[in-house]
């Protein structure tokens, strides 16, 4: 049996189709909520606030002044 430039491109046509077919069912797996990573509940806006006034991001008066409008808007 030889194996011929023909036979190489078959080889390939065929590990790309199956790359391709396990591509797309990772992809409908991911869509349909397969992932956990993205249920992660949500971080309190207060607790982002403190924790960016901790790194120095912020200064004491845009501090005070974010959690006075956070204060305001959960009435």
């Amino acid at each position: 049996m030889m194996w011929g430039w023909n036979s190489g491109w078959a080889v390939l046509w065929m590990i790309l189709s199956w790359v391709a077919i396990v591509a797309v069912i990772v992809l409908v797996v991911r869509a349909l909520g397969g992932s956990s990573s993205t249920s992660r509940p949500r971080p309190d806006p207060r607790d982002i606030l403190d924790e960016r006034f901790a790194r120095g991001e912020l200064s004491e008066e845009e501090y005070r002044e974010r959690r006075r409008i956070l204060e305001e808007t959960r009435r």
